[in-house]
């Protein structure tokens, strides 16, 4: 090793006996011995010092450093290696690891590890998953080039999954990696392929050298070795030992090298580089006191802001046996590849329990004290880890079960630590949880799904008095841990990212009781970080927004992926479903009592709600439950579980006016925003909305709110759970427009209010309409009408396309990814778009829409911001003359039929009109109507709107403030 500084040279191993060693009489005489430990440990204690215990190397030049580390790297091969190969092998170690080799029967697994910025490349059609990846040269020699395949680099750590069925839907072997009729069955035990002796020396060597190394790598003390390790002769020598941190900068640590041990730039750049490299780097060698003074300095230097960086001062003969410890690990790592069977003694050896029982093993010391290490010994034993026990299927399940009985402590450890999860133990979470017949055994004996849900809400510790997540007071250590406990959230999608499609009575079970953390999660966020409308003044200091959106857009997949479980078993969605609504009453319980009950009454019309302002009191955009359970109501119709199953499902106790009230508040809340009513509320609350309609955050936000209304209101086929009459009622009373259309004298009233109440009047009803219009039109969501996501994704395209022509980037980014990062552009391409080149050389492709598709075109698309409404509203306007010409400004887009729950229900609505139970009265807003409402707002062509909408059966309280509308050409 290498340092900055020093004042003493220690002796070294004479030449001599380099030359007299014999590395096949040692081995034999530690064969021989009556405790081949202890002799091993005596051997180590004398040559290690020796070898790897030099200080600096005299000169500072890079090419003397290399020559010392290949003298290092010769010295231990032949003194301390070598040696253990002999007894291992029991010959020439180069004869018998070639006849290992040859002998060798190997899985079929790949397990290449890849380096940093190695490319990796992951089949888009084949893969369980994205994160299952292959080399360059399996994926050269596998059917996977031929199809639609994802680069990319590689960040290190990761391995090739080439001959891992499960890791592929078909094509999981390469040419090189598939088995022949010679292949061992990976049932067999590879250890039978051995000698009787060798078997009985790999487990002695293994013991001894993987217990050293484990002994070395955690040892906490700076100056003594473990017990038979003592050095004969102990000097005065020590390291000043400077680990890495991710507070510090470079700069810092450089300023402050140059200080503590008077070193130059380019030295302490040098060591600086090496630290981050490595995780640690000796800057001084000497005597006790020297080593101590340059720590002094730098704890001095780096503790007035932050923190001070971690320097130690260790004697020479601990750093000297933690250097061979690694090597040892690199060593065992390199003699397993050469046979199955000397990695299935290794896997053995790793999980043995040693006498303290549980957590005793030498994997689980290891990963226990993986925050306590450098960044270079977790490293190697990393790679050591993903070398055998993850190449080994069956100890690969046994090491998944104590990964997982540990997780909560290592996930704990990780939040403490200041390293990248790259460097933790936990990073190998993904070679685990991704594998599913793994993730589930682990969910049924472990209840892995309530394990990850539970560590992570007990990060989060931060309430208000109502249980919720409390972002806005977080301090910049608080906001840090936030950061590292996300990771939690990647590993639960790993385990739910494939679904079973067989399900066992323990399965259901478990996921179930994962389903009730997961509620209690999503408890926490409903209602969180709620917002007040502020009055007179601007806000004083912007409100933290970001924590929330963070967490909302990391579990957007998530819940995706948990209805897509509960869609795969019909019990297990009822039971859902009945958990998710007994977890939304729950939160509606815990309402402010200040919502005082009142009556409202409408052209005969009457119905009871609460009072309730979104400009006075507050409202917040996290409403996680509701539309959780909005995404359940529509799974029983696309699974015909209502219509088969009725009497299983607690549809009496559904109050739709309740279910529908925080959402609408939602949309009411997103509505004044664009009238201008919140102005005064900064830009954080602008930010929100945006988010809420953007795609990354709308499939779980936006979209749910618009089913949660189709489910519970006016759905698309005009059946209903609630009278329209009363939906409409509620809705302008949320909206806060009712008093306008109650009053009667209301064009009076309108007409004198202030100029800047009548805009945001007019806005909010413009607002009100196309929610309205929403309600009606949207059937294109799988169970609401009778459609597939291929449907959904399609006019997506369609109405993206209508704007102008777009690339292929440009519509990928338009569209929602799914848990497997796919948006299902590729399968509407070939069927449906054709593809326009720019002229020159240099011009991208363009995708435009096909004349014959112009028919599912809808001009009040939900998905339109109100930048592509006005460009559409342009478009309409330049074309408006030929559409009214050729009548067709009155076709209603083509529509999907709805599905059976729905049907159900309109037969249901039939049954009690026939019983003289329903006089049909209060129809809710036909699509003519609604059309021509649409169509007022870019022709205003009043007088056929009003000739046509007299027309219609009764004039109920939806004609009435659609002739309230049309009057007043908004």
């Amino acid at each position: 090793m290498a340092a900055a500084e020093s004042d003493g040279d220690p002796p070294s191993a004479s030449r001599s006996e380099f030359l007299n060693f014999s590395a096949k009489d040692t081995a034999s005489r530690w064969l021989a011995a009556a405790d081949l430990q202890q002799e091993v440990y005596r051997h180590l204690a004398v040559y290690v010092p020796r070898i790897l215990c030099l200080g600096p190397s005299g000169g500072s030049s890079s090419r003397e450093e290399q020559r010392e580390e290949q003298r290092e790297e010769l010295a231990c091969q032949l003194l301390l290696l070598a040696p253990m190969e002999w007894l291992l092998l029991g010959e020439e170690p180069a004869a018998g690891l070639a006849q290992l080799q040859e002998n060798n029967q190997p899985s079929p697994l790949c397990g290449h590890v890849f380096k940093v910025g190695e490319p990796t490349y992951s089949c888009r059609e084949c893969a369980a998953d994205p994160t299952c990846v292959l080399c360059m040269q399996c994926f050269l020699g596998s059917v996977h080039k031929e199809h639609r395949y994802r680069m990319t680099t590689s960040g290190g750590g990761g391995f090739c999954d080439c001959g891992d069925a499960e890791a592929w839907k078909k094509g999981p072997y390469c040419q090189k990696h598939t088995p022949t009729d010679n292949s061992r069955d990976t049932e067999e035990d590879p250890v039978a392929q051995l000698p009787a002796d060798m078997v009985a020396r790999g487990y002695s060597i293994f013991s001894i050298v993987l217990k050293y190394a484990v002994d070395l790598l955690t040892w906490d003390q700076e100056e003594q070795l473990p017990a038979g390790l003592e050095p004969l002769e102990r000097g005065d020598t020590y390291y000043c030992m400077l680990f890495n941190d991710e507070v510090h900068t470079y700069e810092q640590v450089i300023y402050t090298l140059q200080k503590a041990v008077n070193c130059s730039q380019k030295e302490a750049v040098s060591f600086a580089t090496t630290v981050d490299r490595d995780g640690r780097k000796s800057v001084r060698y000497g005597d006790f006191q020297f080593c101590d003074q340059a720590k002094s300095v730098i704890v001095r230097n780096t503790s007035r802001q932050s923190k001070p960086l971690r320097v130690q001062v260790m004697h020479s003969s601990v750093v000297a046996h933690q250097c061979f410890a690694l090597k040892a690990l690199s060593w065992l790592g390199q003699i397993i590849q050469y046979s199955d069977g000397l990695r299935r003694i290794l896997c053995q050896v790793g999980l043995q329990k040693g006498a303290e029982g549980e957590n005793s093993s030498l994997v689980d010391r290891l990963m226990l004290n993986d925050s306590k290490m450098w960044k270079g010994a977790r490293n190697i034993y990393h790679q050591l880890l993903m070398n055998s026990l993850l190449m080994d299927l069956k100890y690969k399940k046994i090491f998944a079960i104590q990964f997982a009985k540990s997780y909560e402590r290592l996930q704990s450890d990780y939040v403490k630590d200041d390293h990248d999860r790259e460097f933790s133990i936990t990073d190998l979470s993904v070679q685990i949880f991704t594998v599913p017949s793994l993730a589930r055994m682990l969910m049924v004996e472990e209840n892995l799904m309530t394990t990850i849900i539970r560590t992570f809400v007990d990060h989060l510790r931060h309430r208000d008095l109502q249980g919720r997540f409390q972002f806005d007071r977080y301090t910049a250590q608080q906001a840090f841990k936030f950061g590292r406990v996300q990771s939690l959230i990647g590993d639960l999608k790993y385990v739910l990212i494939s679904r079973p499609s067989e399900w066992s009575d323990q399965l259901r079970m478990k996921f179930l009781e994962g389903l009730d953390a997961f509620l209690e999660l999503l408890k926490c966020m409903q209602g969180m970080d709620p917002v007040v409308r502020q009055v007179g003044q601007h806000i004083e200091m912007e409100p933290e927004w970001e924590a929330a959106f963070t967490l909302q857009m990391k579990l957007t997949h998530i819940i995706s992926m948990i209805q897509e479980w509960c869609s795969a078993d019909e019990c297990v969605l009822i039971e859902a479903y009945r958990k998710c609504l007994g977890a939304l009453s729950h939160c509606y319980s815990g309402l402010p009592d200040g919502e005082q009950p009142i009556s409202l009454s409408l052209a005969g019309h009457s119905v009871e709600t609460f009072r309730y302002q979104v400009s006075q009191d507050k409202v917040s955009i996290h409403l996680p439950v509701c539309r959780l359970l909005a995404g359940l109501h529509v799974l029983l119709s696309r699974t015909e579980v209502a219509s088969r199953f009725p009497e299983q499902l607690p549809l009496g106790e559904l109050s739709p006016p309740l279910l529908i009230e925080l959402p609408l508040r939602c949309l009411v809340l997103c509505a004044q925003v664009h009238a201008g009513m919140w102005r005064r509320n900064g830009f954080s609350l602008i930010n929100q909305i945006y988010y809420y309609h953007n795609v990354k955050c709308r499939v779980e936000m936006f979209d749910k709110d618009i089913i949660m209304r189709l489910c519970f209101c006016c759905d698309a086929g005009g059946a209903s759970m609630m009278d329209p009459n009363h939906f409409l009622m509620i809705v302008l009373s949320r909206f806060e427009l009712f008093h306008i259309f109650s009053s009667a004298d209301v064009r009076k009233r309108y007409r004198e209010a202030n100029k800047d109440v009548v805009q945001q009047n007019n806005t909010l009803i413009e607002e009100m309409l196309h929610l309205i219009i929403m309600v009606v039109g949207e059937r294109y969501v799988a169970g609401v009408g009778q459609v597939e996501p291929f449907d959904e994704v399609r006019r997506e395209i369609i109405h993206q396309l209508s704007i102008r022509p777009m690339a292929h980037s440009e519509l990928v980014k338009a569209l929602p990814e799914n848990g497997n990062k796919e948006t299902g552009l590729e399968r509407v391409i070939d069927t449906w778009l054709h593809s326009s080149q720019k002229p020159g050389v240099t011009g991208r492709g363009l995708y435009e829409l096909r004349p014959e598709w112009n028919k599912y075109f809808n001009l009040y698309f939900h998905h339109y911001s109100r930048a592509d409404q006005s460009k559409v509203h342009t478009l309409i306007r330049a074309l408006i003359g030929i559409l009214i010409s050729e009548s067709l400004i009155c076709e209603l887009p083509w529509q999907p039929c709805v599905m059976c729950v729905f049907q159900a229900e309109e037969a249901q609505r039939k049954l009690r009109r026939q019983n003289g139970e329903d006089t049909g009265k209060h129809t809710c807003l036909s699509h003519t109507s609604t059309h021509l409402a649409c169509v007022s707002l870019v022709t205003c062509d009043t007088d056929r709107i009003l000739n046509e909408m007299l027309q219609q059966t009764c004039v109920t309280v939806t004609s009435c403030f659609v002739l309230w509308l049309c009057l007043n050409q908004i």
